[in-house]
C-alpha cells in the first residue's frame, strides 16, 4: 500500500516504522541501511514534535495542539515528510508538499 507513494512526483523513498522506531518496510532509491536511518530519524522527530505539542497544549490551555497531524523538515533541495508511522524523502523541485502530505495522511489511515 505504501508503495503507491512512489508514483507521486518527487517522492524518492517511502518507509513505514513501528511505534518503537523499528523499520518495517521501505521502497525507493536508498539502500535499506539508509531507510532504517530515515525511519529512526522520523520516529525520534515525531516524538519531539509530540512533546512540543503537549507542552503548548498544557501551557496555553487551548485545544487543538495535539495530536500533531504530521510534520515536514524542509531543506534547500529535499525534504522529509511524515504522518503517523510513515515517512518519505522528497525532492523540493519536483514534489507538491500539499499532495505528498495528503497522500501520506490517506495511506497512514489504512495502516
Amino acid at each position: 500500500m505504501i508503495k503507491q507513494m512512489l508514483a507521486l512526483d518527487g517522492v524518492y523513498v517511502v518507509c513505514r516504522f513501528r511505534d518503537d522506531g523499528a523499520f518495517v518496510e521501505g521502497y525507493g532509491m536508498l539502500s535499506e541501511d539508509m531507510m532504517v536511518r530515515l525511519a529512526r530519524f522520523a520516529h525520534d522527530y515525531k516524538r519531539m514534535v509530540q512533546g512540543n505539542a503537549d507542552q503548548l497544549s498544557m501551557f496555553t490551555r487551548m485545544a487543538g495542539w495535539t495530536p500533531p497531524g504530521g510534520w515536514i523538515v524542509r531543506g534547500r533541495k529535499a525534504s522529509v515528510c511524515s504522518v503517523g508511522n510513515l515517512v518519505c524523502f522528497v525532492d523540493n523541485g519536483e514534489a507538491s508538499m500539499t499532495e505528498v502530505m495528503r497522500e501520506l495522511r490517506d495511506v497512514a489511515s489504512y495502516q
